[in-house]
Order: structure tokens, then sequence, then C-alpha cells
């Protein structure tokens, strides 16, 4: 990191840019946001500029995406970024995350990366001790945590509006078009087990950072996975077999007894609100919340439904709902307010609780869902210890 008058600049090897994600949310939405912003305030006055040097396989492609935003770094060469740079950050598929981390580390950067943090609890667990050695912060992405209708649930549990919460209904899920007749909204390695595909590892790691921290810790996983469409076709129209799960069904249970069911799916068409609803039901009130809005139903104000099967519904169940209020909205994604709070860690020490343990976290969940559906039976979640 450098400093100049009012400014000290991180410079950032960025690593996956040319995927969806890594080119919307981290590099367009998050560095380049931050940039226009004018950098992240810190305490002392001054700002944390991020300084972008884009890596990846395809020069092309990098090429294109650094004269698009005016960028002057680009390179092909990990090494030769990790050499120039003060951060490590990692979007690229799955499979290929681990090595090049263990690559940053031993390189003595700084780590910051997308879930999962591994294709194992192993290889998670690894990253985690080696950064430990080399006294190197780590971070996971957690964005889910920072948007708006999250932060809404989490104010009403830590302020015990719900009393004492008995169960979450989690629903989350679209229909990705196979690719034969309209394009997939999703790359074809999501559907091959070989590629490190599959929606458990993709989204139970999400699943554990938001249960832990908006309900309570996750203390043992049920769960049935399923292939519902075994064929797909890739980018270029080819068939091929899709060997991961789409779907996945899951119950967890959480420390002081609340039960959690979640559903994920690549193949459900949505009837919902938003894309993933979180309904947690307690004593006092009741809560449904997506990534933007939140609705509360009191004891107070809870309607007494009564079940005739014979008679048609003439309550409006939905209006029975109160919006909950947002705070000030700032106009940062979740994804953006992450970044922010990972900068001003690694430049003055700022407290950050996503760390590679937690993204450990998140891989080990994964990784106990999979046993849990081979194995057909509830597996707990032991206590990880770095």
């Amino acid at each position: 990191m450098t400093a100049t008058t009012g400014r000290r600049t991180v410079r950032i090897a960025m690593n996956g840019v040319t995927g969806r994600m890594g080119y919307n949310q981290h590099l367009v939405g998050s560095i380049l946001a931050i940039r226009e912003r004018g950098g992240v305030p810190l305490p002392c006055g001054e700002v944390a500029w991020p300084e972008p040097v884009l890596v990846g396989r395809d020069a092309g492609k990098l090429a294109a995406i650094a004269k698009r935003h005016g960028l002057a770094e680009w390179t092909t060469s990990l090494e030769e970024a990790l050499a120039g740079t003060d951060v490590y950050f990692d979007a690229q598929v799955t499979q290929l995350r681990a090595a090049a981390i263990r690559a940053a580390i031993a390189a003595g950067k700084h780590v910051y990366a997308e879930k999962p943090l591994a294709s194992s609890l192993a290889e998670a667990m690894d990253l985690v001790r080696l950064a430990q050695a080399a006294g190197v912060a780590g971070g996971v992405v957690q964005d889910k945590l920072f948007l708006p209708g999250i932060i809404k649930l989490r104010r009403l549990l830590e302020g015990g509006v719900l009393g004492r919460v008995l169960s979450v209904r989690g629903e989350f899920g679209y229909w990705v078009f196979d690719g034969r007749l309209r394009p997939a909204q999703r790359p074809s390695w999501n559907y091959r087990a070989a590629d490190g595909g599959g929606i458990i590892l993709d989204m139970f790691p999400h699943w554990r950072y938001l249960l832990d921290n908006v309900v309570a810790p996750v203390r043992s996983v049920y769960a049935v996975g399923a292939t519902h469409v075994p064929v797909r076709y890739d980018e270029a129209g080819k068939p091929y077999d899709a060997t991961a799960d789409d779907a996945a069904y899951a119950i967890f249970e959480l420390d002081g007894g609340a039960i959690a069911q979640v559903n994920s799916s690549w193949s459900v068409r949505v009837h919902r609100d938003e894309l993933v609803e979180f309904q947690v039901d307690g004593t006092e009130a009741s809560a449904v919340a997506g990534l933007r809005e939140c609705r509360l139903q009191q004891r107070g104000s809870t309607p007494r439904p009564v079940w005739d099967p014979d008679a048609p519904a003439t309550e409006n169940f939905r209006s029975q709902w109160q919006l909950v209020p947002a705070l000030l909205a700032d106009g940062k994604g979740g994804f953006l307010a992450q970044w922010e709070l990972f900068l001003a860690h690694i430049v003055t020490g700022a407290p950050f609780r996503h760390d590679l343990l937690e993204g450990a976290k998140g891989v080990q969940l994964a990784e106990l869902g999979l046993a849990s559906w081979r194995k057909g039976r509830k597996l707990g979640v032991p206590a990880l210890q770095p």
C-alpha cells in the first residue's frame, strides 16, 4: 500500500473479472463505484483508494475491459499480478480458486475471495491456516448480509420483536433455461459436477452465513438434492449431461431449537415477490424478508384464519402484513458495502468478521449437505478449529 496526501492506495489483483459476477458485482459495481465515490473514508480523514490490476486467462477480454473503463493495468500472469499488488481477489470458477489463493498467500498478499472458498472443507481449512501462519488478512464475500431486506430482518430479531424464534422457511430459485430454445442464464459448468458445479456447493455457503449471523448458528443438516433437468445445452448449443444437483431441499436445526427449512432450485418458476425470501416465525411476531423488503405481522394484528376447504377464501392474506421501514439509504449494494469494510480492515485494522474461517464454515455446510443426501440421514455440524 502506498500513501499520498489524503489517500492510501491499495493495489488489487482482480482475477475472474471476465466472468459475469466478477465483472458486474465486483469490478464495476464495487471497485469502480468506490472510485467514483472518491474512495473509502477512513477515521483518520484519509481515504482508501482501490487500484485494480486485472488478471485472467483471456488477454482479449482483459484488454477490452481495461479499455472500456480506462484502466491501465492487466495481465495474464498471476505471478506478475501478485508481484505488484497488495491484495489478491478471486472470482474464478470454484475449482481454480484454492490454488490461486495459495499462491497469493505465499506471496504475502491479503486475500479476498468469492464463495465457496474452496471445493472441500480440507482445502478451505488449509487456506485458513496458511493465511494465519503468513500473517495476511483474509476475507470471503458474504454480500447478502448487507442488503436492505436482511438488515431489516436482523434489526427485528436483535430487538426481540419476534420473540422466541420457532422456525424459518426459505425459498430460493428461478427457472434456468436448458439452453436449447432460449439461452441459459447460468454458465454450463454450474451443472457439471466435475467442474465444481451444483446448487448445494453454490448456495449452502449463503444459507450458512445468513442463518448463523441473522437467526442462530446451524447445528445440524438433513438435505436431499436432485438433478431435475438431466440434459442441458452449453454455450455452443451442444447437449451435455447435467451431472450436478440443480435443486436441494434442506432442514437445518439451529441453536435454541428453531428449525429452518430452505428450498434451493434452478428448476422452479417464481411465485413470490423476490427470488429469495425467508419467513421467520416467532412467538410474538412473524417476518417475511427478501433482499430488498421486509414485512411484519405482530401478535396483536394476527388474523384468525378458519380452515374450511368447502368455502372460498375471502381474506387478502398479503395485505395483513406491515412493511418494515428502511433506515436512511446510501445507495450501496451488498458487494460494495463489504468491499468498503475489507479495504478499511487492511488499511486501518478495523474489524472485519467475514474472514477465511467464516468462508470455511460455508464449505463445511455444503460438504455436510452433500454427505447427508448421499447417506440419507441428518448430520451434525461440528465447530471448526483453525
